[in-house]
């Protein structure tokens, strides 16, 4: 039986995915870890979490068209179950939209804190144990890697509108671009995508969204909600704008920069999430201005739109490579405060934090978030290909 490393050198080999796409500089650093974790693996057994068993997440592209398919009817099932937050939130329709309701009641202390990135991991690996219990998706969650498709998402199979993508753009619509009032120009102003209007293509071109908007960016009417905190039910259809100006912010070579540049995990964040006051948007804003519309481009109500969980598995996956390259250091480093860009002030937050998921799930410590191969006693499990 070959070695765990023998096995992570294999792995890692190759300059091309299964489906033939070129690896590039972001993807040849996720291969390169592999023999790093085997050699951690080595001297901190994880349980029955180990290399060879370990679930691995593949990039939208490298799946194959039938995979596509069953991830999206997998996403349709979930919108299609009761939901279980409609007592506290009248929006919430379908189980679909119980995620939401949990990222919109939570927004406030999830971003630009310490419980940014350990939360959206709870959060991503969540919604994908329900695809797989209550829908019977056999798969696993699957990322969009922004800069293999930055320089035209509106023809990747992500945004193409075929059977077999996540659908695409909505219809096309003058408007104006999205404004930034807290950044210096020419940043404060996002010029327009191609589209405004519904999405009317792929499988999610009939899907209703329910809940908001609480901060739209579209300068489109939107209709409001009817409760001040966006839970309100407010059916209405799903609208894209795709933008290469703000892919363009999400290139590979952004994406490597971030990952090798920053030593210390409060910029590696930092830089993550945007510094508006310099004009950078960072990937994680990049990401969701891509899609934009309503209610990708909204902060609160991102989660409506289904692409939210690619682009969050692909935020997921840039944290993986950057603890991977230092796993003795950066595997439980952790940096800002307790509340979003400290405001109010709080204490900075520790590894014994806790973050939950509202009525979805109970709370698990800030350190049993960190390492994918053992968190949570073992419920996390999984790589990154």
């Amino acid at each position: 039986m070959r070695s765990t490393l023998a096995i992570a050198t294999v792995v890692s080999a190759g300059l091309t995915t299964a489906q033939g796409y070129p690896r590039d500089e972001v993807d040849l650093l996720a291969s390169a870890s592999l023999p790093k974790i085997a050699e951690y693996l080595a001297k901190h057994p994880q349980g029955n979490c180990t290399l060879e068993n370990a679930v691995r997440r593949k990039e939208w592209g490298d799946l194959t068209k039938q995979e596509r398919k069953a991830y999206t009817d997998a996403v349709l099932c979930l919108q299609s179950k009761p939901s279980l937050t409609s007592a506290q939130a009248p929006g919430a329709k379908s189980r679909f939209d119980d995620y939401v309701v949990v990222h919109v009641q939570q927004t406030p202390r999830n971003h630009m804190s310490t419980f940014f990135l350990p939360w959206h991991r709870y959060y991503v690996w969540h919604y994908e144990q329900a695809l797989r219990t209550e829908c019977g998706y056999k798969g696993y969650q699957p990322y969009w890697n922004w800069g293999r498709w930055a320089a035209d998402p509106q023809n990747s199979p992500l945004f193409n509108g075929d059977e077999y993508s996540m659908s695409g753009d909505g219809e096309a619509i003058p408007h104006e671009g999205i404004n930034f009032p807290i950044a210096p120009p020419p940043w404060d102003i996002l010029p327009p995508g191609t589209g405004g209007g519904c999405v009317t293509a792929g499988p999610f071109a009939n899907m209703t969204v329910n809940i908001g908007p609480i901060l739209p960016s579209l300068t489109l009417p939107v209709p409001a909600n009817p409760q001040s905190d966006g839970l309100g039910y407010n059916p209405r259809c799903l609208r894209r704008d795709i933008n290469r100006y703000s892919a363009a912010h999400s290139t590979t070579n952004i994406t490597y920069e971030l990952i090798t540049s920053n030593k210390e995990i409060y910029w590696f964040q930092r830089v993550m999430e945007g510094q508006a006051e310099i004009g950078k948007y960072g990937v994680h804003a990049a990401g969701h201005y891509t899609v934009s519309g309503d209610p990708a481009g909204d902060f609160y109500v991102s989660p409506a739109d289904p692409i939210f969980w690619l682009h969050h598995a692909m935020i997921d996956r840039v944290w993986w490579i950057w603890q991977m390259l230092d796993l003795e250091k950066r595997l439980f480093e952790v940096s800002f405060t307790k509340t979003m860009a400290n405001n109010p002030p709080s204490a900075n937050g520790t590894l014994d934090d806790v973050s939950n998921l509202g009525v979805l799930a109970g709370d698990v410590k800030v350190r049993d978030l960190m390492n994918t191969m053992g968190g949570m006693d073992g419920r996390l499990c999984y790589i990154y290909e």
